[in-house]
């Protein structure tokens, strides 16, 4: 019997992974992201932007879990694995540095499912090694499966309507006005068009397609509506 994704083995019908366990993973990453911020001076790292809060973090995570299980299920790939994966991969992002908390995280999820869960050694090995490789920059076919389903997901969550929305409220931190909205808006189909450009799952293009349209039809709904948006 395999964990694993893309490789052969016998496929696992029945999931290792309890709702139950599943909920209190979920309950420890948010204890967890809520601790990072109250523990450091100063209101935290980059806690200006709303982004960067626990709150924001873990919905932001909670986005990653379903978005990787919906193209994990669909190419094949170990749901709970990329899952599990999916829940831990930004546990460290308020805690230390961005080009650490990949690391970090791997370092967190496996202590956690030593700790508290009774699965296979492989299970945990393929999990932390999704989280520790999820920030990865090249080629997605060079990794496994389940972690191509996260950073396919990752890179995801920041496209669309979430994506539109998190750009219009980032105007208002930098006091642009409303008729810097379809600029705004366009640096989210450019966001949108490099992910395109990076993933590899026919799923994951499928939704970064649909996402796109929707941010188009809005841009043009902008530009129709209000004089001179459009214009330099």
């Amino acid at each position: 019997m395999s964990f694993g994704g893309g490789t052969v083995g016998v496929e696992i019908r029945e999931s290792p992974v309890s709702e139950t366990e599943f909920a209190a993973m979920k309950e420890f990453v948010r204890d967890y992201l809520t601790a990072s911020v109250e523990s450091e001076q100063g209101g935290g790292r980059m806690r200006w932007y709303p982004w960067h809060s626990a709150e924001y973090r873990f919905n932001h995570i909670l986005n990653v879990v379903e978005l990787s299980a919906e193209i994990a299920e669909a190419e094949g790939a170990n749901v709970d694995i990329t899952r599990v994966a999916a829940l831990f991969h930004d546990i460290a992002k308020l805690e230390v540095e961005q080009d650490a908390h990949a690391e970090e995280g791997a370092r967190l999820a496996r202590e956690y499912l030593t700790a508290h869960c009774d699965y296979p050694d492989s299970f945990t090995d393929q999990v932390c090694t999704a989280v520790r490789d999820h920030s990865y920059q090249g080629d997605l076919t060079n990794l496994p499966l389940e972690t191509q389903c996260l950073v396919e997901a990752d890179v995801l969550d920041k496209v669309g309507a979430n994506g539109a929305a998190l750009m219009l409220l980032r105007m208002g931190y930098e006091s642009r006005t409303h008729m810097d909205a379809a600029e705004m808006v366009g640096r989210v189909l450019e966001r949108g068009q490099d992910a395109k450009d990076r993933i590899e799952s026919q799923t994951a293009y499928d939704i970064a397609h649909q996402r796109l349209k929707r941010v188009v039809w809005f841009r043009e709904w902008l530009e129709d509506e209000v004089a001179d948006i459009g214009l330099e």
